[in-house]
C-alpha cells in the first residue's frame, strides 16, 4: 500500500510544499484540509488513523506520550516527528525517500524521529 502523510496543524508547512513539489504524485494532505487546527493530539491521531495517513509532526513534546497512549487501544499508520533544528531540505529528502523506498505497512504503530 502506498504512503500517504498528513501534516500536523505545527507542521512547517513548507515541507508538504516541498514534498509535493518534488514529487507531485505523493498524498501529502495539510492540516487545513483535514481541520485538525486547535484539536488535541488524541483527535489529531484518530483522523490521520481513520484515512491511513501517517502524521507528520514537529511536536516532540506530547505527541510520542499521546501515540503511546492511542496505540494501546487502536491502530496507527504511524507518526513522524520532525525537529524544528533539521534544515527544511533535509526533511523534505528523507519524507520523499520514506515514501518512494517503503510501504505503508512498516509504519503501522511506529513512532520515528526525523532524521532516519
Amino acid at each position: 500500500m502506498t504512503i500517504r502523510f498528513q501534516a500536523d496543524a505545527d507542521l512547517n508547512h513548507n515541507i508538504v510544499v516541498g514534498v509535493l513539489r518534488r514529487e507531485p504524485s505523493s498524498d501529502f494532505q495539510t492540516a487545513l484540509v483535514a481541520k485538525l487546527e486547535g484539536l488535541p493530539d488524541q483527535e489529531v491521531l484518530a483522523i490521520a488513523a481513520k484515512q491511513g495517513r501517517i502524521l507528520i509532526s514537529h511536536d516532540q513534546r506530547t505527541m510520542p506520550l499521546h501515540f503511546a497512549d492511542f496505540i494501546t487501544t487502536q491502530t496507527s499508520p504511524g507518526v513522524l516527528i520532525v525537529p524544528k533544528t533539521l534544515l527544511i531540505s533535509e526533511v523534505i529528502d528523507s519524507l520523499i525517500l520514506i515514501w518512494a523506498a517503503s510501504t505503508a505497512d512498516e509504519w503501522t504503530n511506529r513512532i520515528i524521529f526525523l532524521p532516519i
